[in-house]
């Protein structure tokens, strides 16, 4: 998968160093496979947590990223792309990219989202003025879980395991890129 690719691509020793990873998909058929991913994951995770809907709904705008890869070995990186909503509308394509550095190895993948309680906070992540530093936290989705998240800086973060496994002692940080449809 091209997220894969720019994966191994973007491992950096102190962050992630993208080297011409769109963020825009760069076909109409990745497009729109992007956009059935994004769709199944809100299916899927509303079922999970039928709270995170109404959660997404009462904050100024959100980004899904369906599948987030990451693998280490010492240095390790993490990859995916998104779809961003403003009040419910699409608006754009994001990346997330991760690096980190320290006792780690293995793969795993998870789907991330991230809500923005107002225009200052979104407003922020579209001109790339956003970033979770390591201290950062991310509520694991589960039944109940959007009932009871907070918001650090206008910023909520859920994570999701899909699958693998990854053994981490490590510090890093994510970054993300923004582009307006």
């Amino acid at each position: 998968m091209k997220a894969n690719l720019c994966l191994v691509l973007s491992v950096g020793l102190l962050g992630i160093l993208s080297f011409g990873c769109a963020t825009e998909p760069q076909t109409q058929s990745d497009r729109e496979e992007l956009n059935q991913d994004v769709q199944k994951t809100m299916q899927r995770l509303s079922v999970e947590d039928p709270g995170l809907p109404d959660f997404l709904t009462r904050a100024d705008g959100y980004v899904v990223f369906p599948t987030v890869g990451k693998g280490a070995a010492g240095i390790g990186g993490a990859y995916g792309r998104g779809l961003v909503y403003e009040n419910g509308s699409f608006v754009g394509y994001a990346d997330l990219s991760q690096g980190t550095i320290g006792l780690q190895l293995g793969g795993q993948s998870y789907t991330e989202v991230i809500a923005f309680k107002d225009a200052a906070s979104l407003q922020r992540f579209e001109q790339g003025k956003f970033a979770f530093a390591a201290d950062a936290s991310a509520v694991a989705l589960k039944s109940g879980a959007a009932a009871t998240a907070k918001y650090t800086d206008g910023v909520a973060a859920f994570v999701e395991p899909q699958g693998g496994l990854m053994l981490e002692a490590a510090i890093g940080g994510q970054s993300f890129t923004y582009q307006p449809k």
